[in-house]
């Protein structure tokens, strides 16, 4: 056990801590903040024991605790880490998964969970919880995120689709259509048309919050917004067929006006949404803050994987076509400011409000 006398004097810590507001650690390290893990360390004078932030031991007195950048600078201290919550395995992890996306990046074959697992150093059940933890899907379905957007990245530049479909990694046209009608939504030949061919109908309702435009493919809703018609879809959508749903789309309309009307309820709606493999992890994170809570915009980045992409986790939640749907309005800047909005401040606040209150 470290000895109190090897311990640094104040003003050998305020040199090494220097960078890290001490106030915002301990306020992170007091409510047990996950997302904190891998950014700082705290150290306990009276132990001599640094833990992660999450760490459940039961929490010492303020002026007990100082805050590192990491566990190296900690030991540097003469401090020693915490066996019960491995404060240094956080920088293990996040070299595991930055070994693991560069594997995924660069495999023709979706590499198996055994395999990606033995690289990094990790048994398979172990890495799928840390790599879900990280990037909220499985490996596999990251591979094959990754090989769709360069499908899309070489449909968008080359004539031949079949080249495209062999440039992205596919073994196949035929995996390659299965994929593409399953997460695009529309046909290879269509996506690199920028939806020419595909069909999108539209209708508008009355809701609480104003006048709602919901828009459709024949896989899901494409398009939810507020204070927009047809000519702001065709806008949108220039290559495709734009029309009127009629009846066809009663039943799709109403179950969004409830959805709309009651923020705080969980919804089943089909939708039929595209982004890269961070927007798309972005709005996974948002459908799963609860109803009433909230995200800063670097929490969110955090979540994904990305500390300190707070403001391209913003960019996606300003890039989600869904409104409410997929709940945009539930981030926030990280000094508790609304931040933006594209339908206006005063339905967000709205949406915050209603499902602060349950409905």
């Amino acid at each position: 056990m470290a000895s109190l006398a090897c311990l640094p004097a104040r003003d050998e810590e305020a040199d090494v801590t220097a960078t890290i507001d001490q106030d915002q650690a301990w306020a992170a390290f007091e409510r047990r903040d996950r997302l904190w893990d891998g950014r700082l360390v705290g150290a306990v004078k009276s132990t001599g024991i640094y833990c992660r932030p999450s760490c459940p031991a039961r929490r010492p007195k303020r002026d007990n605790v100082i805050f590192y950048a990491d566990g190296e600078a900690a030991r540097a201290a003469g401090y020693r880490a915490c066996l019960r919550c491995l404060p240094d395995e956080v920088s293990r992890e996040a070299a595991a998964l930055d070994r693991a996306y560069a594997l995924l990046g660069e495999a023709e074959e979706a590499p198996s969970l055994e395999t990606l697992a033995e690289a990094v150093g990790y048994s398979p059940h172990h890495f799928h919880r840390v790599f879900k933890r990280a990037t909220g899907v499985t490996p596999a379905a990251y591979y094959r995120q990754r090989r769709a957007r360069r499908a899309e990245s070489a449909l968008a530049g080359t004539e031949r689709i079949t080249d495209a479909i062999y440039d992205a990694g596919y073994s196949g046209p035929a995996r390659f259509y299965a994929d593409s009608r399953q997460r695009l939504g529309m046909t290879p030949s269509a996506w690199r048309g920028g939806g020419r061919g595909e069909t999108i109908r539209w209708a508008t309702a009355e809701t609480d919050l104003g006048t709602m435009l919901v828009a459709a493919t024949d896989k899901g809703i494409c398009r939810l917004s507020f204070d927009e018609g047809e000519e702001s879809l065709r806008r949108r959508f220039p290559y495709a067929t734009v029309e009127h749903g009629g009846g066809a789309m009663s039943d799709l309309v109403a179950r969004a006006v409830a959805a709309v009307n009651s923020p705080e309820r969980p919804h089943d709606l089909p939708l039929d949404v595209r982004g890269t493999a961070f927007q798309e992890a972005v709005w996974r994170e948002l459908s799963r803050i609860p109803p009433g809570e909230s995200l800063s915009y670097a929490a969110l980045a955090a979540r994904v994987g990305k500390p300190g992409a707070a403001r391209a986790a913003g960019t996606a939640c300003g890039s989600n076509q869904i409104a409410v749907l997929i709940p945009c309005h539930r981030a926030r800047c990280g000094d508790g400011s609304p931040g933006g909005y594209a339908y206006g401040l005063e339905r967000k606040a709205a949406l915050v409000e209603r499902e602060a209150k349950g409905g």
